[in-house]
Parts: C-alpha cells; sequence; structure tokens
C-alpha cells in the first residue's frame, strides 16, 4: 500500500514542479527545463527529481543546475502549499543522462549503417 502511495505522490510532484517552473520561478536559466522522474523515498522525506534540457553546452548545463539550485527553496515552499503531506520533501535535483546516451547509441547505429 505505500508503495502506491509513493507512486501518486511521486506523480503529483513531477506535475506541480512543471508547473512551478513555468509559471512561477521567472529565472531564465530554468525557463526550458522539463521534469521527466521523480525518485522519492519510501517515508517520503527525500525526492530526488531528474530534469531535461536541450541545451548541449556545460556551462549552459551548470548555469541550469546553478538556478534549479538557487530555486529550490521556493519551489519547496510552493510544493508544501499545493501537496497534502505532513512534510514536505528536501529536493536534490539531477540532469536526466538518458536523453544524452539514447542519442550516443542512435549515433553508433547510424555509423554502423553508414559503414555498410
Amino acid at each position: 500500500m505505500a508503495n502506491y502511495r509513493a507512486g501518486r505522490v511521486k506523480q503529483e510532484i513531477q506535475r506541480e514542479v512543471n508547473d512551478i517552473l513555468s509559471k512561477r520561478i521567472k529565472d531564465p536559466r530554468v525557463q526550458n527545463v522539463t521534469i521527466t522522474d521523480v525518485d522519492l523515498t519510501g517515508d517520503l522525506q527525500n525526492a530526488t527529481i531528474y530534469y531535461s534540457t536541450l541545451q548541449e553546452l556545460a556551462s549552459e548545463r551548470e548555469n541550469i543546475q546553478l538556478g534549479l539550485e538557487k530555486a529550490t527553496g521556493l519551489i519547496r515552499k510552493e510544493l508544501g502549499s499545493r501537496l497534502t503531506l505532513y512534510r514536505t520533501p528536501e529536493l536534490v535535483f539531477k540532469r536526466d543522462e538518458s536523453i544524452d546516451y539514447g542519442n550516443k547509441i542512435e549515433e553508433l547505429i547510424r555509423q554502423i549503417h553508414d559503414e555498410d
């Protein structure tokens, strides 16, 4: 039963953080950030939020990470007012590397086909 609740809370956090980033956060560094996944501990105290961007430069990615870290307090406060939880989870933002990994695999497959 607890896993079912954690799954619902994960979906709710993902939806609300996307909404907060698009409507409440005015920092230009985080304008084109999309939340792809949320990992939540079993006790609902810590949430790791995975995000993706279309930026390819490492400096721009670092700026986005810094912008998200700076906005963490506001995002957590907004989540606390929107969710009906006893305690709002601590938030940690991490970049979702799966898109880069998929692009790398696609490029390797394309190279194999070009060699044939």
